[in-house]
């Protein structure tokens, strides 16, 4: 006589999206957007590909959550760099600030995103309604307004141009470009 025993009822496996958010950054830095697919994405978790769908829908709300998650930890450096102050010029001086001190690898992989999305007209939107938030409060009438609006697309331009390596800047020439660009929206231009 054979006796079954009971299976063990527990709750049923998670998956960690967080986990799976840093998997695809890795796949896209090694591989590119091509590269990254659910399929890819799961057999690298080691989870099914409905797992991966379950969590992210398809490609684009995978690329848009890695979007999400990479501008979520951009905009609180950006926070803790202001120190708490909530002007629209400390705004600008703390991206410029984040942007001079940022890893040139993880530049590479938002950059790799980046182009990743722009066919996709959802997401385009959504990138361009946060970099419009970026600059939301300037006053471009008046002279500081327009030297922060000029120093905030030079930071931008040179954080493209670093992460797509169109420039092979030193440490050293990286830091020359940011004092420059700081100048623009210095303290004592109040």
């Amino acid at each position: 006589m054979k006796h079954n025993k009971p299976q063990p009822t527990g709750r049923p496996r998670s998956i960690d999206r967080e986990k799976l958010l840093g998997i695809a950054e890795k796949i896209v830095a090694q591989h590119g957007v091509a590269g990254l697919t659910m399929d890819a994405l799961a057999k690298a978790a080691n989870i099914t590909k409905g797992g991966v769908q379950y969590c992210f829908g398809n490609k684009e709300g995978l690329i848009k959550a890695m979007i999400m998650r990479w501008s979520d930890h951009f905009d609180a450096e950006v926070a803790r760099a202001a120190g708490g102050k909530s002007e629209a010029l400390a705004h600008v001086r703390a991206h410029i600030k984040v942007t001079k001190e940022s890893d040139v690898q993880d530049e590479s992989r938002f950059a790799a995103m980046l182009a990743g999305l722009i066919p996709n007209s959802d997401q385009l939107v959504e990138t361009r309604a946060w970099y419009a938030k970026q600059l939301q409060g300037l006053d471009f009438s008046t002279e500081q307004g327009r030297n922060a609006r000029l120093a905030f697309i030079a930071n931008e331009g040179a954080f493209l141009l670093r992460s797509f390596n169109f420039f092979d800047l030193s440490p050293r020439e990286w830091q020359a470009i940011f004092q420059d660009i700081e100048r623009l929206v210095e303290p004592g231009d109040e």
